[in-house]
């Protein structure tokens, strides 16, 4: 995945989810931050940030805050990333992959993907995950009752006799494995777990950061 015009600042602040004051150039901006998670250990006074410039001029921010540098490590914190990455990545799954849809419904719940393949139907739930604690990575980084819903929609989907994947995109490299984050949402680790027991495939990969571009790199270990 590629963005387009990028250029580098210094964060400043952030008043509330969805803005962040940076530096560029000598001036402080307001720009749109594409993820409205925390980010606390991400977004501190002073570390260098990537925008990307915006293409549409009736919007009330110019720039969208996409990539922020972290102890030497580049992590991307795009919320809409993660899925397009997957989109871009998903036919190297598993062979035999006839469609990839996005965005589909089963039962009364909206998933991210169904691989329509030769061995029939395959259900993924993608998240990403920008939170990293000396090179363990953890998902969730705030309580997500949503996630929890769609672990359960996957383990209904297991039932019925399809395929189902929760996969998640470590927006990030060189990291040592994956595990829940029990501390900030218990509930959601545990129906990690019981996912995993019912059937529901866990996966978790790394990815190639550039400021200009993501790309999905290598598997790395889950731990339940």
């Amino acid at each position: 995945m590629r963005y387009g015009e990028i250029i580098t600042g210094t964060f400043v602040a952030r008043p509330n989810r969805f803005i962040a004051h940076v530096r560029l150039q000598g001036e402080e901006v307001v720009c749109h931050v594409k993820n409205t998670g925390r980010c606390r250990e991400l977004l501190r006074p002073g570390v260098r940030v990537w925008l990307e410039k915006g293409t549409n001029p009736n919007r009330k921010t110019a720039y969208d805050l996409v990539t922020v540098e972290k102890d030497g490590r580049l992590v991307n914190m795009d919320a809409q990333a993660p899925n397009r990455i997957f989109g871009e990545w998903a036919n190297n799954l598993e062979p035999g992959i006839i469609r990839v849809c996005p965005e589909v419904f089963f039962e009364d719940s909206r998933l991210d993907f169904l691989l329509e393949t030769e061995q029939g139907k395959h259900y993924v739930e993608v998240k990403g995950v920008t939170l990293e604690e000396n090179g363990h990575v953890l998902f969730p980084d705030a309580p997500t009752e949503r996630g929890v819903r769609h672990l359960h929609t996957l383990i209904r989907a297991v039932e019925q006799g399809y395929r189902a994947t929760v996969f998640f995109v470590v927006q990030m490299a060189d990291v040592l494995d994956f595990s829940p984050n029990d501390k900030t949402h218990p509930e959601f680790g545990q129906a990690l777990r019981k996912a995993a027991a019912a059937g529901v495939q866990v996966l978790a990969y790394t990815c190639r950061v550039t400021p200009e571009e993501v790309t999905i790199d290598c598997p790395i270990p889950v731990i339940l």
